[in-house]
């Protein structure tokens, strides 16, 4: 199957998502939406499970992406992670599967697959990786970090990646602490850039 077909369906899948709860969620309903038939749709994931897995690690893939952009994009370290911060928390406000994922609560609506591996027959690349661990929010939160301090350290720096590793974590679960409670006006930029105004050099 083309990879497009593939996005087609999962993005499919997560329009139904918004509409009603996984458990309502229909493999033909999915198929209908993206044009192919339902056991073209079983032959790309396997199982409404084997769909649910695609999706979160679609999702998990396009944060992590957006945590890479944004890094390459801004200026100084602070910025940096402050822009890496923003971009959780909205992440996590736009995409319920994102929010899912940083936090760990995956409500009743949500499909909740286990994050640990799973046997996989598939003969699919793409479904090979997503029948792997999905990450938790402890995965996420190290990569995060581990992407935020090769993007600050660069290429063959050698800082003091202790004390630039921690700054990194601090930036993140920051974010994280205002997925769960959102601050008040100013946010989660105005939280990272006073946290870290001692720690890194503006």
């Amino acid at each position: 199957m083309m990879p497009a077909a593939r996005e087609s369906l999962l993005d499919a899948a997560f329009t139904a998502l918004a509409r009603r709860p996984w458990a309502a969620v229909r493999m033909v309903d999915v198929a209908a939406s993206a044009g192919v038939s339902r056991q073209t749709l079983y032959n790309e994931f396997g199982s409404k499970e084997g769909l649910a897995r695609a999706l979160v690690r679609r999702e998990a893939d396009g944060y992590l992406a957006g945590v890479e952009r944004v890094l390459a994009q801004h200026g100084d370290a602070r910025e940096k992670l402050t822009a890496a911060a923003e971009w959780t928390t909205s992440a996590a406000r736009g995409n319920v599967l994102v929010r899912a994922m940083l936090t760990g609560c995956w409500s009743e609506r949500l499909p909740s697959p286990t994050l640990s591996a799973v046997p996989s027959s598939t003969s699919v690349p793409a479904q090979r990786r997503a029948d792997g661990p999905l990450p938790s929010p402890g995965d996420l939160v190290a990569t995060v970090r581990d992407r935020a301090v090769a993007a600050l350290a660069g290429p063959g720096a050698t800082p003091d990646t202790g004390e630039l590793a921690r700054s990194c974590e601090i930036a993140v679960r920051l974010a994280l602490s205002c997925v769960a409670a959102p601050p008040e006006e100013g946010g989660v930029a105005d939280l990272v850039r006073g946290v870290l105004h001692r720690q890194l050099a503006a």
